[in-house]
């Protein structure tokens, strides 16, 4: 898998460019992604949210009206991207109403590009919480849902903790230990090392 890394926003999100030759996918959508892969000349044909946290999708509007596809476990809501408490909280953020042009399908593996990716529905952080997994190429996008040594936060609204650590302990941790994780914030990590070193696990 040729993947590239961006960051940005007010919370060092994370953003994933997968490169292929029949159509690039992008995963998550922080602030600044659209600028960065202008510079690379590229234009993703699809979107793939993690879930909808003001963080992860502000660059979204942007992506939709450069005409990449825009998948979701929800419709856009206010209620989902948080961006009102955002500003409660003194961000400056204003997030740009999107379109979600294809509803993800739990039971339904995802094919775009030539890849087939694995869903799996883990709310606790978000309620629209999903993870990408990649089998042919062991890869895990996480999102907010499992991280480097740590869990996503469930102290914001909608928020559920025992429900998020069940959902990665029955459907993330049951992956393969060598499967490559990439979350939606901080460095990489694989599924044995959460396995084994993860103190909220």
């Amino acid at each position: 898998m040729n993947l590239s890394l961006f960051t940005g926003g007010f919370v060092q999100t994370n953003g994933y460019l997968i490169e292929a030759p029949s159509g690039h996918i992008l995963v998550d959508a922080p602030a600044g992604v659209v600028a960065w892969m202008e510079q690379k000349g590229i234009h993703p044909t699809d979107v793939l949210l993690t879930h909808q946290h003001y963080d992860h999708v502000e660059d979204v509007a942007a992506l939709h009206r450069l005409g990449a596809r825009i998948h979701a476990f929800a419709e856009y809501s206010p209620s989902l991207t948080l961006e009102r408490e955002a500003r409660s909280w003194g961000m400056p953020i204003a997030i740009e109403p999107y379109e979600v042009n294809h509803l993800l399908k739990i039971d339904e593996p995802l094919k775009i590009n030539g890849f087939v990716i694995k869903l799996a529905h883990v709310p606790g952080h978000s309620a629209d919480s999903v993870t990408f997994y990649f089998p042919e190429e062991g890869v895990l996008f996480s999102g907010d849902t499992l991280f480097a040594r740590s869990v996503g936060r469930f102290d914001l609204p909608g928020g559920d903790g025992p429900l998020l650590l069940d959902g990665i302990t029955r459907k993330l941790l049951t992956l393969p230990p060598d499967t490559r994780v990439f979350p939606g914030h901080g460095p990489s990590t694989t599924v044995g090392k959460e396995q084994k070193a993860n103190p909220y696990l």
